[in-house]
């Protein structure tokens, strides 16, 4: 039944009243920024809490930069510090700024489109399409999920009795999987809770290295400098190549620096993260804004353990954990590598547990399967990725297979999915259907199209090392 004399509330603002139309239900509107709820005089009347700014809702994009930032970009910073000191940090800030434009595009086109990405491709092009992606994310991060089991035993064989080490390093990844799956069952809440527990992690993680970095005391004018894009010296252009039986590849630190900044999967399900959060239209600008803050972190962290150790151990690549460890020696002294592998398992933590739930979810989200933590699928399918990555460290470690043969899978995997991420992403923040007037810009299109070129040229690089593996295992 229709009603007039409608009543208009808002928090902490006097009362304003107007005449309008509206279903006894009530109408949801917006005015200065609040939320403002019109009910009819037969109801009582409702009053919605403003909303806190946005800078206090920032979550998603910092789950995003926790999967990102695993043990890999940790050395990867520091072994491009240690090799060219501050000379690639703009290379790092072009990175960041590439991996920033495709976490805004997820973000605004989550909250724009209103649905996860693997939903609007599905109506948008067809259920398959939308199936492919989530199998290949799926089967990405379940190779990829064993480094994180790895990273983890690495940590406790420092503190394992060597004579045991074997036994301690496989018992402590299995029984972290075991909690994890045990909290997957048992959590009523799995986002908020893993939002908390990475806000916890991500300040850690920047307290630990900010305080690291001014006890180095880096050169301010070298910093500077190094923001200058140019290239160092040292740095030799080319493509893998056979040597002496061994593949070479002179750029490899350059491509690893991009591969582990820039994250296309991680951008991709940046889309579903806002959905968690429960974000709509009405949250544009903080879509845009937790996306900033979260690549923001990410960049902030990888150019802090650049630059000290391209101050501590320049000179000396972080080729084992026991040079990197000295990043942290004119803070912690002769205890830094004992210290560096404490701190090494949150680090390890942060990835291990996302990653795999971006690739069951995003598995469930593809096949059709309601695609929220909370549900049923995602999180067996995130039970699935979890195992795999602990089988495949186990085999890997009871056999001593080298890791690189076992990331093999996962690599091959990058140079189809890869490409294929970005180019739908950017499909998509153009797509009017979609987005509307709020389409990707000029800047926009700009960093998207570098996007592709930079996963393009990685994909290229990694099939050719594909190529070079398997003729050295041929002959």
């Amino acid at each position: 039944m229709a009603g007039k004399g409608v009543v208009c509330c808002r928090l902490k603002v006097k009362p304003v009243c107007r005449r309008e139309t509206c279903s006894s239900a009530g109408v949801t509107g917006r005015a200065n920024g609040e939320r403002v709820v019109l009910m009819s005089n037969d109801r009582q009347n409702t009053v919605e809490a403003a909303r806190p700014p946005w800078w206090k809702t920032i979550g998603p994009a910092l789950i995003t930069a926790c999967v990102v930032f695993g043990p890999g970009s940790l050395v990867v910073s520091a072994n491009v510090g240690a090799t060219y000191g501050y000379e690639l940090l703009w290379l790092l800030v072009l990175a960041g700024l590439v991996m920033g434009g495709y976490m805004t595009m997820s973000a605004r086109v989550g909250v724009t489109a209103g649905s996860s990405h693997f939903s609007t491709l599905a109506r948008e092009v067809n259920r398959p399409f939308a199936a492919l992606l989530g199998i290949v994310l799926c089967l990405t991060c379940a190779s990829f999920q064993f480094s994180n089991n790895l990273a983890v035993t690495l940590a406790v064989s420092a503190f394992a009795p060597e004579r045991y080490s074997l036994a301690f390093q496989i018992g402590a990844v299995g029984l972290l999987n075991a909690v994890l799956i045990l909290f997957l069952f048992r959590a009523h809440s799995v986002f908020k809770t893993i939002e908390n527990v990475m806000k916890f992690m991500v300040g850690l993680i920047l307290l630990s290295f900010l305080v690291n970095l001014l006890v180095a005391r880096p050169s301010v004018l070298g910093i500077l400098k190094g923001l200058v894009p140019g290239i160092p010296k040292e740095l030799s252009l080319g493509v893998p190549k056979i040597v002496d039986g061994t593949i070479n590849d002179p750029l490899v630190l350059i491509a690893s620096l991009m591969g582990t900044t820039f994250s296309v999967a991680g951008a991709f399900f940046q889309g579903n993260l806002v959905r968690e959060k429960g974000w709509d239209t009405d949250d544009y600008d903080r879509g845009i804004g937790d996306s900033v803050a979260g690549v923001g972190v990410l960049t902030l962290v990888s150019m802090m353990i650049m630059i000290t150790a391209g101050t501590v151990i320049l000179g000396k690549p972080a080729n084992n954990i026991a040079t990197l460890a000295q990043t942290l020696h004119p803070l912690l002294g002769p205890t830094a590598f004992t210290l560096f592998c404490i701190g090494l398992v949150p680090i390890a933590l942060n990835p291990f547990l996302i990653n795999a739930m971006i690739g069951g979810t995003a598995l469930a989200d593809g096949l059709g399967f309601p695609g929220k933590l909370n549900d049923f699928w995602p999180r067996m399918f995130t039970i699935c990725v979890l195992l795999t990555g602990f089988v495949i460290a186990s085999v890997g470690l009871l056999l001593k297979i080298p890791t690189v043969n076992l990331m093999i899978f996962g690599q091959a995997l990058t140079v189809v999915g890869n490409p294929l991420m970005a180019a739908t992403m950017l499909w998509l923040a153009n797509r009017q259907s979609v987005m509307g007037d709020r389409r990707n810009g000029l800047a926009g299109n700009i960093i998207g199209v570098l996007g592709i070129i930079v996963v393009l040229l990685l994909a290229l690089r990694m099939l050719w090392f594909l190529i070079l593996h398997l003729s050295l295992a041929l002959s």
